[in-house]
């Protein structure tokens, strides 16, 4: 069985398809446009997808094709179940959008971890020098008083 569509063109075209299983029976999907261009084939399909673009505004045809090894006889009937979607409905936005949301939030919480351990670094770090500085100034504050004391003592200006 076929089934035909028009679609514009430079239009996404996507397409999901599901084929019941029958034992001793193979279906095969081919998807051509009105000049007989194959755009996808697939043997033996029993579910998958589909994408094309179209290149010129075409009537385009999905057949699926059953066909049972010599000397079964009739092929049994089998369900079919295409979604096929073309155009604006063929990307879901939504579903991109979303992606791209939870995607840049795990960015974001990743360089916000980065930041933090930059800040925690860098006040440990500040921490550390301070305590340095302080001891340098205290060291240093002690050294001039006594050098002071010896030197006005050398003077004879204290006794």
């Amino acid at each position: 069985k076929c089934l035909r569509e028009e679609i514009h063109k430079d239009v996404l075209v996507t397409g999901e398809y599901e084929v019941s299983e029958q034992p001793n029976a193979k279906t095969n999907l081919k998807i051509t446009d009105s000049s007989g261009h194959t755009l996808y084939s697939k043997e033996d399909a029993s579910k998958g997808k589909f994408a094309f673009t179209t290149e010129d505004y075409d009537m385009f045809e999905v057949c699926f094709e059953s066909k049972s090894p010599l000397g079964t006889g009739r092929v049994p009937d089998q369900l079919v179940n295409l979604d096929m979607k073309h155009g604006v409905e063929a990307k879901n936005y939504k579903e991109d959008l979303s992606e791209s949301i939870v995607n840049d939030f795990a960015y974001m919480k990743k360089r916000e971890e980065e930041m933090r351990d930059t800040n925690e670094s860098t006040n440990t770090r500040v921490l550390y020098f301070s305590i340095f500085s302080m001891c340098c100034l205290i060291g240093l504050a002690t050294w001039q008083v006594f050098y002071l004391r010896r030197f006005f003592k050398a003077k004879k200006l204290i006794e």
